[in-house]
């Protein structure tokens, strides 16, 4: 996992605050900016978690 990923989600979040209140304070797009960075780590490490699973084949079958 890069820091693009994260940065871009911070980025992404700004812009959605700016989207639904144009005139959002500096503090709200702060925040918004550590949600959407941190947001996007988290998903990261759950889908890389979700993948070491997977190939440990430790989960038990699913009947048919």
């Amino acid at each position: 996992m890069g820091i693009l990923e994260e940065v871009i989600g911070a980025v992404v979040a700004v812009e959605g605050v700016k989207k639904l209140d144009p005139d959002a304070s500096i503090l709200t797009e702060g925040i918004a900016a550590i949600a959407g960075y941190k947001g996007v780590e988290m998903v990261t490490e759950h889908l890389e978690n979700k993948e070491d699973d997977s190939k440990e084949g430790d989960s038990p079958q699913q009947p048919a």
